[in-house]
């Protein structure tokens, strides 16, 4: 029997790009992931500490990152 893959959608692509984003922001501050999860990533998108954890350590291949002009979901300013 084959082991099924999970397929991610475009959305989910948004997401980790989003908290990627905001985690690189943040990390040469000096706060611990914890820290970042708890006060940036927490109130926005309402994950648990081990899906931020999963979402850091998300595949970066080319083929499933995202087009520039992509829009955000939450319109953040770059």
């Amino acid at each position: 029997m084959r082991k099924r893959r999970q397929r991610r959608g475009v959305s989910y692509r948004k997401r980790v790009v989003d908290i990627n984003r905001i985690y690189d922001e943040h990390v040469n501050d000096g706060l611990s992931n914890r820290e970042i999860w708890r006060r940036f990533i927490y109130p926005v998108y309402a994950i648990s500490e081990r899906s931020f954890y999963n979402i850091l350590s998300a595949s970066a291949d080319p083929e499933k990152t995202l087009p520039a002009d992509y829009p955000s979901l939450f319109g953040f300013k770059d």
